[in-house]
């Protein structure tokens, strides 16, 4: 059988990882080891990242419409709850964005929560 050299894809392999490691600091830019083991700690940071944007979001949302709910003499809770009642289908990301371009229609949803939980709130 024929030596294989493996030159090219050694190459190719080799400056796939170091182009991905452009702009860490020293040694982890520079020499392939070090940087292959960074660059493997930042897509497990990368991939744990894009879990936990996810709950972020969600989060702020919640923190805005508490806020805006709080504006209108609710709990976040009550509003939530209200709206459920009410039969408003209507996502966290979608109030959180009424909650602060639009408080004229939010008001209008807490009316509407209000109303649904018979104006006890």
């Amino acid at each position: 059988m024929p030596r294989v050299k493996r030159g090219t894809k050694r190459r190719a392999k080799r400056k796939k990882i170091l182009e991905r490691a452009s702009g860490y600091f020293l040694t982890k830019s520079k020499l392939y080891r070090s940087a292959k083991e960074a660059v493997e700690r930042g897509l497990k940071f990368a991939y744990s990242g894009r879990k936990q944007k996810k709950r972020q979001y969600r989060s702020l949302w919640i923190v805005r419409i508490g806020a805006a709910a709080k504006m209108n003499g609710m709990s976040y809770n009550q509003f939530i709850h209200g709206l459920k009642k009410g039969g408003v289908e209507l996502d966290r990301k979608i109030l959180a964005d009424l909650a602060v371009n639009d408080p004229g229609a939010f008001k209008s949803l807490a009316e509407q929560a209000k109303g649904a939980l018979g104006g006890a709130a």
